[in-house]
């Protein structure tokens, strides 16, 4: 399939990072790279406790995602991946100092170690960034029941949002896609998923072949 090319997924918590994920590698002959979230052995304690364990909880995903990041970046072909380093260090760590749980001496030295990964890593070819309303986003995060997620007040994911728009508006980094999941329904509506399909492919011309083909 030629040279590697990239493909991120990000947004907020409950936005459709996953379903568009599965989607599109359905769809393509694709390699995915899913969020860890079940390998970080910080994750209970953080939400236990987020002052004491929330540098080294985020020290872990950033350090776990840059091992992606590099996995991603060896293999030939189309890789997608679920949430990215950006949004670990952007969006997540970045509140977590807004909050006053990480101290600015381990801030700044989170902050050091993303710098110098951004220097080593190639971004993404192309991030698609999906956006959706709190209402849509409470809904979705109850539904599918996560027990850590069950308690998360809504002005974090307000903050979270806020941080997102943010970012996303200053990413100069690749191609952008934004897709509003509350219109779009990637999951079961076919003229949905072929609106979907043809606007990446016109941002990735002659790169994606369909599964199966």
């Amino acid at each position: 399939m030629g040279q590697r090319k990239f493909i991120a997924i990000a947004g907020n918590i409950g936005a459709g990072k996953s379903a568009l994920l599965d989607f599109l590698t359905s769809t393509y002959d694709v390699a995915p790279f899913y969020e860890p979230n079940d390998e970080n052995p910080y994750l209970k304690d953080f939400y236990g406790d987020m002052r004491r364990w929330a540098f080294q909880s985020q020290l872990f995903f950033l350090s776990n995602k840059f091992r992606i990041h590099q996995e991603a970046d060896r293999m030939p072909g189309v890789v997608i991946q679920d949430r990215t380093i950006f949004e670990d260090a952007e969006i997540f760590a970045t509140a977590l100092h807004q909050m006053r749980k990480i101290d600015r001496r381990d801030w700044e030295t989170y902050w050091a170690f993303y710098q110098s990964i951004l220097r080593a890593i190639q971004p993404p070819d192309l991030m698609i960034y999906l956006t959706c309303s709190m209402r849509t986003l409470r809904k979705r995060i109850r539904l599918r029941g996560r027990p850590m997620e069950q308690d998360i007040p809504l002005s974090y994911l307000k903050r979270l949002e806020r941080l997102y728009e943010a970012w996303i508006e200053n990413y100069k980094l690749g191609e952008v896609l934004v897709l509003d999941s509350d219109r779009l329904d990637f999951v079961s509506d076919l003229v949905d998923r072929q609106d979907v399909r043809q606007r990446i492919e016109r941002l990735l011309p002659a790169t994606l072949n369909r599964s199966g083909s």
